[in-house]
């Protein structure tokens, strides 16, 4: 049964799926399309074109699908779309998408993003994505399944973030972090691989095995990125985790690869 608080604000248009909750001062704009099971604990607006999949929880003071912080927008009808399953912690801001980035934000299935986290216009998110606190995402970014952003974090416009990284608390990301990866630092260096993650999500020991080979491999000293990446796609043709870091490389990008210190690929 769905459950609408007095004080709440839900304007005509809007449509509310089954079992929805609605909690007091919520606002709910005309446009919005909440699924079935969607809980707005209290003083949480969600605006927009936005859709909100079902089983979804936001807690208060959440700002959902107000415009992008653009200087471009002009007002064009672009959208956010939020899966299933989600939590979105107080005061997470979510923008969505514009002109330039395909008119589409979006948000994928069972992710966290805890206290102050913000997703820019045009970002794209897979699943089981963890935001922390404060961590902050630019426009155009994009991040794989399972990855994970340290609090207070800061991550730049059309950055890819690779599945099951992880980036340390208080770090600024100015280019793409390879799949698996483990990064940290102001600016954020590649730190190994995030082998607790790995463990986590049940990888058995000859994959994380392959994976380090692999990256060893990638950032040696001697020779040009092309052509260690070369040699381990040779030599790795058959290993799927390691051809995904290889694919990552090679695919178009305008940023770099975040890479070691000289001193840890010394």
């Amino acid at each position: 049964m769905t459950e609408i608080h007095q004080t709440a604000i839900v304007a005509e248009g809007a449509e509310i799926g089954t079992d929805v909750i609605v909690g007091p001062y919520c606002i709910v704009g005309s446009d919005v399309k909440l699924g079935d099971g969607v809980e707005l604990i209290s003083h949480a607006i969600v605006e927009g074109i936005t859709s909100v999949g079902s089983n979804t929880r936001i807690f208060p003071f959440a700002s959902i699908g107000h415009q992008p912080q653009d200087l471009k927008y002009g007002g064009e009808p672009s959208r956010l779309e939020i899966g299933c399953n989600n939590v979105i912690r107080e005061h997470v801001t979510m923008n969505p998408g514009t002109e330039g980035g395909g008119m589409l934000t979006s948000v994928g299935n069972n992710c966290l993003f805890m206290v102050g986290a913000h997703v820019a216009h045009d970002c794209q998110i897979k699943d089981h994505v963890i935001l922390v606190n404060n961590a902050t995402l630019g426009g155009h970014v994009m991040i794989d399944e399972w990855a994970i952003i340290g609090g207070l974090s800061a991550v730049h416009q059309f950055v890819r973030i690779g599945r099951h990284a992880m980036v340390g608390g208080m770090s600024g990301i100015e280019n793409d972090i390879i799949p698996y990866g483990s990064v940290i630092g102001n600016r954020a260096r590649l730190q190994g691989l995030n082998v607790v993650g790995l463990k986590r999500r049940n990888f058995d020991r000859e994959t994380i095995h392959e994976l380090r080979s692999a990256y060893r491999l990638l950032f040696a000293p001697e020779g040009t990125m092309a052509e260690r990446l070369e040699d381990v796609a040779e030599m790795m043709s058959s290993i799927e985790p390691v051809m995904e870091i290889v694919d990552f490389i090679r695919a178009d990008s305008s940023r770099s690869i975040c890479q070691p210190s000289l001193e840890d690929a010394a």
